[in-house]
Order: structure tokens, then sequence, then C-alpha cells
């Protein structure tokens, strides 16, 4: 459900204000309503918020640094002060960093120019042309280099590397060399010299790494401080700037949202402090922010209501709605009993084990428990358990169990597509009771009359003795539900209107809800894939297994442990995508549901 919010709004006279913002953030319960055309002109917020994404940058470029694996990372402590100063340290390493991977860069360069032409000193050639000699080098093709150049020009050559010929000149200053080849200019430093150059930046980028190294692992904690106390004044000059100026600039007005909840303790706030303000029901056309106020097992399921969009105010929440669907949606599809008693079994002792544990992180264990209890039970509709059939067991209380729930593949099958027609119908029912929510009951008589026809059409299939399919009552019935659905599908507009909607209702009707049914044989399907996987990796365990009373077991477990767990990976993938599609696509479209709620996101430390 959706927590029922009150519009907040607060006059304080401008020299109180500041003190006022920092008691309303300790007390961090109203959302304030940000004015947005205000933040681009803000100096001060625009620093704070490119130096919270260099915080984050390298926050990140931290968290990705390697570790040894006896190495202690620090997790807790950290001031923000030191957080800055380790953001400007980073930087500074960054950008040594880069400056000496360039020069890395041209070294290699100049290495590849001189590798072939040996280890020699330049000095040596510049002595030469000290003493009136010009030494030229170049290089060409084998079938280029020609003979009397060694005559004519002292041709001397280096090296031969893949029908290349590397050759130097050395001429009397003055004397023109005409070679139609190519000549190259070499590097000023010898290959000696270049490889200690090399390796010298080199080992200081290793430094520069091993230094990030050691803050990953110590200051990562300031870092997140800093990042924390810049959030926390981004949010403070929002607030800022979203409060308009009345009565010459001497007041400051705020608009905020707080939950029923918290009235009290808001107007207990208010009346101790210098404000004037005004508590009101939200009224059509305010954008009021959505705060899911689910309980137990239905809060669990929150978080995947949120990865679609939340509701708007006047909406229903379907959380509540499509839970038990989607929980036992999940089983089917993973179908496994094993598996769902593994990730049970898991959940439960993560639960116990881990330390300070986030009441999110409790919540996302809760519903990991939930679809792996739901996993198992369904799992015994099948009796799948590691891919082998436990109702091959000629135990009593097996075969007991499975005279009573067993169901072959034909029954599997059809109990996807009973599932998808409860789930759409019930889609249907509870878009009739958002639209007399929303709009009052004369816009939900037509979605009532298509549910009225469509059960009367099941219920005339399933029981013909009680009311046969186009019998006179039934025709009544039907005839009712067609009034409504030509006539009444959209109140207060023309009668011509109303029936050219009512066809193309019709015909969205016929063509969908035949499609909609059918994407739920992807329950049924994903269960069998993933059992017949299954089986298949118990047959190569056994099958693949050396006969070696040693060396067999040994690879029949590994073989059972890799296969399951890659099998159990991707379906318990597919079992938490499939489900959220039927949800998000099938049972929201024919619930009517809109979404597009903003989130509630109190103004707090």
């Amino acid at each position: 459900m959706i927590a029922k919010m009150k519009k907040l709004t607060f006059l304080v006279y401008h020299k109180e204000y500041e003190r006022f913002l920092n008691s309303l953030r300790e007390l961090g319960v109203v959302h304030i309503v940000e004015k947005q055309e205000g933040i681009v002109e803000n100096a001060e917020l625009q620093d704070n918020i490119r130096l919270s994404n260099r915080l984050l940058a390298t926050l990140k470029l931290l968290q990705r640094q390697p570790h040894e694996k006896e190495a202690v990372i620090m997790t807790e402590g950290g001031t923000a002060t030191r957080g800055l100063q380790v953001l400007d340290e980073v930087d500074n390493l960054q950008t040594e960093h880069g400056r000496l991977l360039m020069e890395l860069q041209g070294y290699a360069k100049e290495k590849a120019a001189l590798q072939a032409w040996g280890n020699f000193e330049p000095e040596n050639v510049r002595r030469l042309e000290q003493a009136g000699y010009a030494v030229r080098f170049y290089s060409c093709s084998e079938r280029d280099y020609k003979k009397e150049w060694e005559a004519e020009y002292n041709a001397i050559v280096i090296n031969r590397i893949s029908s290349k010929v590397y050759f130097v000149t050395v001429t009397e200053k003055g004397k023109e060399v005409d070679l139609d080849v190519e000549q190259s200019k070499l590097p000023a430093y010898s290959l000696a010299h270049l490889e200690t150059l090399y390796n010298a930046t080199e080992q200081a980028i290793t430094e520069i790494q091993k230094q990030l190294v050691l803050l990953s692992e110590t200051e990562i904690p300031s870092l997140q401080a800093a990042m924390k106390e810049i959030q926390s004044q981004i949010e403070f000059s929002k607030v800022v700037l979203s409060t308009e100026q009345t009565a010459g600039d001497k007041l400051k007005l705020i608009e905020g949202w707080i939950p029923i909840a918290s009235q009290r303790a808001v107007e207990s706030f208010l009346n101790e402090s210098n404000a004037y303000y005004e508590i009101a029901d939200p009224v059509p056309g305010d954008n009021v922010p959505i705060l899911l106020n689910n309980k137990g097992l239905f809060a669990w399921f929150e978080p995947i209501c949120k990865l679609y969009m939340l509701p708007k105010y006047n909406e229903l929440d379907l959380t509540p709605f499509f839970a038990p669907f989607f929980m036992v949606f999940f089983g089917l599809c993973l179908g496994d009993s094993g598996y769902g008693l593994f990730l049970f079994t898991g959940a439960t002792i993560y639960r116990f084990v881990a330390k300070n544990l986030s009441p999110y992180m409790k919540s996302i264990l809760s519903l990991v428990q939930v679809l792996a209890a739901s996993t198992f039970f369904t799992g015994l509709l099948t009796g799948t358990f590691f891919g082998a059939n436990i109702y091959d067991l000629n135990w009593p209380f097996v075969q007991k169990l499975k005279g009573a729930i067993y169901l072959d593949n034909n029954q599997m099958f059809r109990l996807s597509l009973i599932l998808g027609a409860i789930q759409i119908m019930f889609g249907m029912i509870l878009k009739a009771v958002n639209q007399t929510i929303q709009f009052g009951f004369k816009y939900a008589v037509a979605t009532i009359g298509w549910i009225v026809l469509l059960l009367s059409v099941a219920f005339s299939v399933l029981f013909p003795s009680v009311l046969p399919l186009g019998s006179t009552p039934h025709l009544i019935i039907l005839g009712v539900c067609a009034l409504t659905i030509f006539l009444y599908n959209s109140p207060g507009k023309n009668i011509f209107l109303n029936i050219g909607l009512g066809f193309w209702d019709s015909y969205n009707m016929a063509t969908g809800l035949l499609g909609d049914i059918l994407s739920y044989v992807r329950l049924f399907a994903l269960g069998l894939s993933g059992g017949i996987l299954a089986g298949v990796f118990n047959s190569l365990a056994v099958g693949m297994s050396p006969d070696n009373a040693i060396a067999g077991p040994i690879v029949m477990v590994l073989i059972f442990v890799i296969g399951h767990a890659i099998n159990m990976f991707m379906n318990v993938l597919g079992a938490m995508v499939h489900p959220m599609r039927l949800t998000f696509v099938e049972f929201f479209k024919n619930s009517g549901y809109e979404g597009g709620g903003k989130e509630y996101k109190p103004f707090k430390s």
C-alpha cells in the first residue's frame, strides 16, 4: 500500500533560515519539493557536484585495484578531511601515471626504430662528422639494394630482416648522396640507454600502481566519508535553491511532503521553531512523492516493483497483489526442490553468519528465503530433486505424496495456462477497482462488463449443466455485458464514439488476451528445460567418471557440483527475469497500471 501524505508549506524568517534547515535535516522526514531551474546558476552547488563526481570516480578506481590474498583491507574509520587529501593524492598519481605512460610509449617506439641497427653510441657518429665524414642511415628492400653503392658511397650493410636491408653510407662532407630509398632518422640515444630509460619508466609506473593499491587498502573509508559529506552539502544546497523569497526577501517559503505517520513530530518541531506553517491534503495535479508501506511478506517484494516504476499517488500499489503470483511463478520456473532447499539453506546461514546487515539486505535475504521455499514446494509437483526424481523411491510416504500432488508434463502445461488466466482476470478486477478509486464507479462499468463476460464464458465451459453456453440466461448476460462494453466505455462522450471505442476494445481483447495467456507457457517450459539439463549433468557425472575407486568418486562429484552450479545460476536468472516479464507486461497491462510516481526521499543527513 501507499503511505498517505500531507502537503507542508512553511515560512521562515531569513536570519533564522540556515539554522532552521539544519534542524529540519536532523528531523529527517520532510520531502522537499525541488525547483530545478535554480540549480544550474549556483556556483557552489556545481563545484560540489563536480567534486562528488571526482570522488565517485576515484572511489571506483581504488575499488578496482587488485589485492594480495593476505592483504588487510580497511572497511571502517576514515574522515572526510583525509578523504579530500586522498583525492588530491590519487589525482597526482594519475597525472604522473599518464605522463609516464606517454614517455614509455615514446621509448618503445624509439627502441623499435633502433632494433635493426643494433647497439651503438651516437657519440661515435658525431665524432666521425667532426672528422669530416657524413654518416647516413638507409633501409630498402633486398632487390632494390645495389652492390655498386658500396664502392661509390662506402655503403655498409648493418642488418637484413625479412628481405629488408639496413645499411649506412660513409662519405666526405659535402658529397651528395642520391639514393632513391628510405632514409632513417635515429634517436639521440643508444639502444642500451633507451633500454635503461624504458625499464626505469616501467618501474616508476609499477611504483605508482603499488601506491594506488596501498591507498585502496587503507583509504576507501575516508573517500566514502568525504562522499557522504559532499552529498549532504549538495542536498542542503538544493533545498536552499528550492526556497522562494517573499516579503522583500525577508521570508523564505518552502514546500514539502510528509507521511501522515510523521505529522505529529513535524508539528511539534514547527511549533517550537519560529516558522509559520500549513499542513493540507494533496489536491488533484499535485506530484505527491510515493512511499510504499507494505508489511511483512509484501514488503520484501517492494524492490521488484521499484525495478519497473512506482505507482502514482492515486493508484493502487500492486505489490501485495503480484507478490503471491511472483512467488509461485519463480518456483515453477526453477522447478527443482533440491535447488530450492540449497538456496534457502544458503540464505539462512548467511543471515546468521554475516554481521551488521542493513535492513535492505535483510529484506533481500528474506525474499530469497521465500522464493527458495516456493521452489522447494512447487518442485514437489514434479518430484525433481537435483535432476533426480524422488518419486522413483519406493517409500510409502513418498508414494503417498506422489499420489496426492504429482503432476505430469501435460498437467503442468495446463497449470501454467490456468495460472495465467487467473492472474489476468485478477488484474482486470484490480483495474476496475483502480478506475473506481481514481475516477468513479461509472468509469469501471465497461471493465466490469468484460470481467463478467469472460467469467460467464469460462463458467459455461466448466459447468455446462448449470449455465449452458449460448443458453437464454447466458445470452442475456452476454447482452448486458455488450451494452456496457459498447455504450459505456467512455462516460460523457458521444454514443457513436463509445461504439467505435467498444469495437477497438473488442479487437484488442480478442487479439491480446490469448497471447497474454499463452505467455505463461514459459512457466512450464523453463521448469522442464531446467529439470532436463539437471538430469543430463547427473548422467554425465555417472557416465564420465573413471572406473577407479579413488578418481571415480572425485570426478563424479566435480562434474555434479560444477554442472549443477552452472544450471542453478542460469535457471535462477531465468526464474527472476521471466516472472518479472509476466508481472510487468501481462499483469500490469491488464490491471491498467500507469505508474510514474516519484520516490519519497526525505531531507536528512
